[in-house]
């Protein structure tokens, strides 16, 4: 297929008169919370860099309107799709076959974009989106000298995983095909989640590693009531939307039955995606301890996580940010089902000296989980260093870099060099 491009240094002239930039980004969003925190971040650091632009997110996460975002920033929400711990997919809500929501989808995207007639389109993650379902737009945006990014996180999965994945999706036609650049939002000394995907000379040579999206702490109250623990040290469990996090809340409360004398106490983050089955008997144990506490779900987390003594987490990539831009001593326990996204960045951020990672017995088979190795993890927590001990210069500047390399498709000629530290 011939890539179809237009310089975006000639803007459609069907648009009249000077007006506003706007960016469209696309969040597939069928498991967890990952995608959209990660555009949040994006998205508020490009509307305080840029006061004047638009940013509307095109997003199938019912949690969307949860989060705090900038003025100037909105959603279109699309049916949302779920995908279950086997990998499988089907309509999270409507009462439909999975292609007619992806049709219905692919529709409203397309009608979004010509609606909307962005300068810049991001997505996330997935070049051709959920099922082929961007490249209709991508097409249409091409034809409107849109500015068309792919953004990927600093680990994928396996480099042979990916190659055939995308393969088959046609994720690697799509990005080579449509997208004029490629945006990693990690550090190249880190990992580099694109080796291995044939792509052509030309479009390898427009990878941009960004370095991780900095967080900050967001501003108003947190709207959630925090244990009484939280006054003093304590040590804050996290496990993100928590669909997959059961194993490990299970783990450190066992390790508190086990061992009630662990120096800290532990806050555990439940997650809003854990099922209520799941949430009832952890609350049930939890009640029995006294150095235990629990909250469902803060989606100001950064608030939380900033006044954490030591985190332990699963090492998705949207907490492995908030760890470092927190400097938080950490233990990532990461899932190698079905990906081994997590499993590859912990093992990576402890080869750096960044974080300490434990491995779960059950992902290598086993049946049970020791709870006295847990007891002993959280107790070494106390006297572990934080990651800016190991960490590289520039290793948390991706906001910045995103805006800066944005700025000439954002502000005109002679606008780049515009630096932004907020973590929204």
């Amino acid at each position: 297929m011939e890539r179809v491009t237009s310089p975006v240094s000639q803007p459609d002239s069907s648009r009249p008169g000077k007006r506003m930039p706007r960016i469209l980004m696309y969040s597939h969003d069928t498991y967890g919370l990952g995608h959209i925190r990660r555009s949040r971040a994006i998205a508020n650091s490009l509307v305080a860099a840029h006061g004047d632009v638009s940013v509307l997110i095109i997003s199938g996460s019912s949690l969307a309107g949860s989060f705090n975002f900038a003025p100037g920033i909105d959603f279109v929400h699309v049916p949302g799709i779920a995908k279950s711990e086997n990998g499988s997919y089907a309509s999270a809500n409507l009462r439909l076959d999975l292609p007619e929501v992806t049709a219905i989808r692919e529709s409203l995207i397309r009608q979004t974009a010509e609606a909307f007639r962005p300068d810049i389109f991001i997505a996330d993650k997935e070049p051709a989106g959920f099922r082929g379902e961007l490249v209709p737009s991508l097409k249409l945006m091409g034809t409107m000298g849109t500015r068309r990014i792919i953004g990927v996180r600093d680990v994928l999965d396996s480099p042979e995983t990916i190659r055939a994945e995308w393969h088959d999706k046609g994720a690697i036609r799509a990005m080579t095909d449509y997208y004029d650049d490629v945006l990693v939002y990690g550090s190249e000394e880190f990992y580099r989640p694109l080796d291995g995907i044939p792509m052509p000379a030309d479009l390898h040579s427009r990878i941009v590693y960004t370095g991780y999206l900095r967080r900050s702490v967001p501003s108003g109250t947190s709207g959630v009531r925090y244990p009484r623990s939280t006054k003093g040290p304590f040590i804050l469990v996290t496990t993100g939307g928590g669909a997959d996090g059961a194993g490990l809340i299970d783990w450190v409360i066992s390790a508190y039955e086990a061992n009630r004398d662990i120096p800290l106490p532990a806050v555990i983050a439940f997650g809003p995606f854990l099922s209520n089955t799941q949430r009832s008997h952890f609350q049930e144990r939890i009640d029995r301890l006294s150095k235990v506490d629990s909250i469902v779900f803060d989606p100001k987390i950064e608030r939380l996580m900033s006044r954490a003594s030591a985190v332990v987490a699963m090492g998705g990539y949207n907490t492995f940010c908030e760890i470092l831009s927190f400097d938080k001593p950490a233990l990532l326990v990461p899932r190698s089902r079905p990906r081994q996204e997590q499993l590859i960045r912990a093992t990576r951020a402890e080869k750096l000296g960044l974080m300490r990672m434990l491995v779960d017995p059950v992902e290598e088979g086993a049946t049970s989980r020791d709870p006295h190795v847990m007891a002993g993890a959280l107790a070494a927590l106390c006297e572990q260093g934080p990651p800016s001990k190991s960490a590289s210069p520039g290793m948390l500047e991706g906001l910045a870099s995103i805006s800066n390399h944005l700025a000439p498709y954002i502000d005109g000629p002679g606008a780049a060099g515009v630096s932004v530290s907020v973590g929204g």
